[in-house]
């Protein structure tokens, strides 16, 4: 038989994947999993969950880096895939204006009513040069404002505005730019008083530790930013589409109207790439101010059929099923669980975040035979005792959760908007437990830091 078989595909060499990876692909992917015990083969997954071929199932706090809003294979967006693909429609034709993208920037600004147009590309990155180019063709002026450890994506144009070197290493000459402390307000008016910046870019919620901005802060930046006739740029690719218990997380604070808004992530469905930059109608009149720059920015995949009734189908059910009213309600659940057991293990230092979007950080202990263990790890490398908390949730509770950031003792939980109170159960005994065992004076979670301190010292 002649043809392109999937099924028979996957079933012959599906068990290569490693390998493959090891080959062709980052070699050090394979190498890093290996090393932390995440060479799982998992064999399907639905909703909250992943099963491996023994059927045991995993609860997935990381939603794939927040694309899984909804979970995975939501039979909504599901449908809707189908649906389009049956249609057979012309689609990327370039000279026609097709009815999907009209009709997902309609359903996206509804929930911005005071920004009027879209441009769709295809991921978040993309969503963040458009900004950034949008900002600097509409001011007229070069430089980009951005928080130190801010993340807004790795293409050169947005790895200008990220806030981490170990990122931004290497990859020099970047855009002109400066960091400032997020919530430092006198540092950023001294920059906009030198009269060319074209605008801030911030996440609401940095995703890099979960640090939400001061109360506050995002209102006073704007006004001075608009003083200054440059622009607040918001990026809501990991924070929006009801991650935070608002739509946007720009929202928790009154009178927060950013002149550009990037989404991404949670609005594929986790099916089809797509990104989208909100805006202000000046901005892109001024960008498409002639026929013959029609085409002055654009994507070739942009706008394409599948992602946009993917983004559709997302906000549909976003809308029917309340999600972000629901993330809101099991997110303060979570949060609360979690942060009522600050005072109860000196390993832990702070729960913090809104909605669904957690960062649980750990810290210096002040009991002598816990200060010493804590110490061994720190002089290796700062972050591992965080790592160790990750890898037995996994290991021994099959929960698959992340380290917030490289050198970070901070746990980040982004799960699908869907989890609900037996999520949280499972997921508060789990860590509790690992916990418990942390502060036992031995066990196998320190057992295991020492080996990861000997991979740390053997990896300089």
């Amino acid at each position: 038989m002649t043809g392109f078989d999937l099924t028979r595909l996957l079933a012959e060499r599906g068990a290569e994947r490693y390998d493959l990876h090891t080959r062709h692909l980052n070699h050090q992917l394979p190498r890093m999993l290996r090393t932390i015990g995440f060479d799982k083969v998992y064999e399907r997954a639905e909703g909250a969950y992943f099963w491996d071929a023994d059927g045991q199932d995993y609860l997935d706090m990381l939603a794939g880096f927040g694309v899984m809003g909804l979970g995975r294979h939501h039979p909504v967006v599901r449908q809707a895939l189908h649906d389009v693909l049956d249609a057979e429609l012309p689609d990327l034709t370039r000279f026609d204006c097709a009815p999907l993208p009209g009709l997902l920037a309609e359903k996206l600004l509804a929930h911005a009513p005071h920004l009027d147009r879209v441009f769709f590309g295809n991921s978040g990155t993309e969503a963040v040069e458009t900004a950034l180019k949008f900002a600097r063709y509409a001011t007229g002026r070069p430089r980009v404002l951005y928080c130190t450890h801010a993340f807004h994506g790795l293409t050169t144009g947005a790895l200008s505005v990220n806030g981490e070197d170990g990122f931004r290493d290497g990859f020099a000459p970047l855009l002109p730019d400066t960091a400032v402390e997020m919530g430092d307000l006198a540092a950023l008016e001294r920059e906009l008083k030198r009269g060319d910046v074209a605008g801030f870019v911030v996440e609401p919620i940095q995703g890099k530790g979960v640090h939400p901005t001061p109360p506050g802060f995002l209102r006073a930046a704007q006004e001075l930013l608009h003083r200054h006739k440059a622009l607040l740029i918001a990026d809501e690719v990991q924070t929006g589409l009801g991650r935070t218990g608002d739509f946007f997380a720009y929202q928790h604070e009154d009178g927060v109207e950013p002149d550009l808004v990037c989404v991404a992530k949670a609005l594929s469905g986790g099916y089809v790439p797509v990104g989208a930059t909100l805006g202000k109608d000046w901005i892109f009149k001024k960008v498409y101010s002639s026929m013959d720059r029609v085409l002055v920015h654009s994507a070739s995949f942009g706008a394409n059929a599948q992602a946009m009734a993917a983004g559709l189908a997302v906000l549909t059910v976003l809308e029917d099923e309340q999600l972000v009213a629901h993330a809101r309600h099991t997110g303060e659940l979570l949060r609360s669980r979690l942060a009522a057991l600050v005072g109860r293990y000196e390993l832990l230092h702070d729960v913090r975040g809104r909605g669904l979007m957690i960062g649980i950080e750990f810290g210096r202990p002040s009991s002598l035979g816990l200060r010493s263990r804590w110490t061994m790890l720190q002089a290796a490398r700062k972050g591992l005792f965080a790592q160790m908390v990750v890898v037995p949730l996994l290991q021994r509770h099959r929960i698959l959760t992340q380290v917030s950031g490289d050198h970070l003792e901070v746990i980040k939980l982004i799960p699908p908007l869907i989890i609900g109170e037996p999520e949280v159960d499972r997921f508060v005994e789990a860590f509790t437990a690992v916990m418990d065992d942390a502060h036992g004076g031995g066990g196998l979670l320190w057992d295991f830091g020492r080996t990861l301190v000997k991979q740390a010292v053997a990896h300089r």
